[in-house]
């Protein structure tokens, strides 16, 4: 009789947050100063150091960021802004939040990022701006990107919520470009439990920025306020500042360990794995993404719901990113429909994240590959 005891749940995801972090937390749960204020700013001048002196705000959501972001390049009613059908449904909702009009492009295959022929292909008269999102926190051609929106007058606001500590020719994602937005919600690579910063260009962007985060307002001296744009209440607490501030210094080595989990990822899935499964691998990169996440590509034959009911009766967590955002229900019914977008289609029915975080080990990673073998090699 096997008396061996299953061993401990795997999760796809766990936010790692040290003792000396959550020591400051209290400090500043007991300063009495809960709201934005010095740690808020510290965590600003900290994000700004690390992106090479560029301006950043911070924010409650990397969702609430991208809605600015739109706000200040002015994007409203009859314009045009295109983004992938694979990210969270957020990067498309702010279009409309704006009053503008999501146009989706398709996805490379290879990458799951926007597929730059189809984007550029997409472009029409009324098309203001660009979302490019960075899936797994990998980049794309980011140099041809914004040649393409160079030559069409096009704003970018990079949709890098999983991108902060990946690097694009061995610069910093965000410490170069136009806008960019980083979310620090609770699975990221740094997390603030919920939140997100942005990144601007001038003093008069980051003036904007923070009339858009609190109601809108200006203060002129000790009494005095004005209102001249409508804003809402997107404010970064000192509490959340805190965590970020604790993980900031450690952003790189985080990356650099997440790329040794997906380089023994790789090898221990071996060249033979795809022919012998079916299955798709991520790309190989180990210079430029963060590794946010790990992600397969299940064969057609296999369903999803199926492998993940599979896997989590090995004790492992799985979870998909994302499914096409044009076929819910909101975007159907402004006319999207199957067939559109074939390669987000498959990809986004059939996409598999396996355990990927800052404290997983070899050996998570060598029971993770074993047990997708088992479900999908039958000998």
């Amino acid at each position: 009789m096997n008396t061996a005891s299953k061993p401990a749940f795997l999760p796809f995801s766990r936010p790692g947050i040290d003792e000396a972090t959550i020591t400051e937390v209290g400090n500043v749960l007991r300063s009495g100063w809960l709201t934005s204020g010095p740690k808020v700013q510290a965590f600003e001048a900290a994000l700004s150091d690390y992106l090479g002196g560029r301006l950043v705000r911070t924010f409650n959501s990397g969702t609430c960021t991208m809605e600015i972001a739109l706000r200040i390049a002015g994007i409203g009613p009859g314009d045009e802004v295109i983004t992938t059908p694979i990210s969270w449904v957020a990067t498309a909702n702010v279009i409309i939040e704006v009053g503008a009009t999501p146009v989706f492009a398709d996805i490379d295959p290879i990458t799951r990022n926007l597929d730059l022929d189809k984007l550029e292909a997409a472009i029409t008269p009324r098309t203001r701006a660009i979302i490019p999102v960075y899936l797994s926190g990998l980049p794309m051609d980011i140099d041809r990107m914004y040649r393409i929106a160079k030559k069409y007058n096009l704003r970018v606001i990079e949709d890098a919520a999983q991108a902060l500590g990946s690097r694009w020719q061995g610069k910093p994602i965000g410490s170069f470009g136009d806008l960019v937005s980083f979310s620090f919600q609770a699975n990221k690579n740094l997390t603030t439990s919920e939140g997100g910063c942005l990144v601007v260009n001038t003093q008069e962007e980051a003036k904007l920025a923070e009339k858009y985060r609190l109601q809108g307002v200006t203060r002129s001296g000790v009494d005095g306020i004005d209102v001249d744009v409508l804003g809402g209440k997107y404010n970064m607490t000192d509490i959340a500042a805190t965590l970020g501030l604790g993980q900031l210094p450690h952003i790189d080595a985080i990356a650099a360990h997440r790329r040794n989990m997906a380089h023994h990822y790789l090898h221990c899935f071996g060249p033979e794995f795809e022919a012998q499964s079916g299955a798709q691998l991520p790309v190989a990169d180990t210079e430029n993404s963060n590794w946010h996440l790990f992600q397969i590509i299940l064969p057609v034959r296999v369903k999803r719901a199926g492998f993940m009911a599979q896997m989590a009766a090995l004790n492992i967590g799985t979870g998909f990113h994302y499914s096409p955002i044009h076929l819910f229900t909101l975007y159907r019914e402004r006319g999207f429909k199957e067939g559109m977008f074939p390669v987000a289609e498959h990809i986004g029915y059939q996409t598999v994240t396996l355990p990927m975080f800052n404290a997983l080990q070899k050996e998570d990673v060598e029971r993770v590959v074993a047990a997708v073998k088992s479900c999908l090699i039958t000998a």
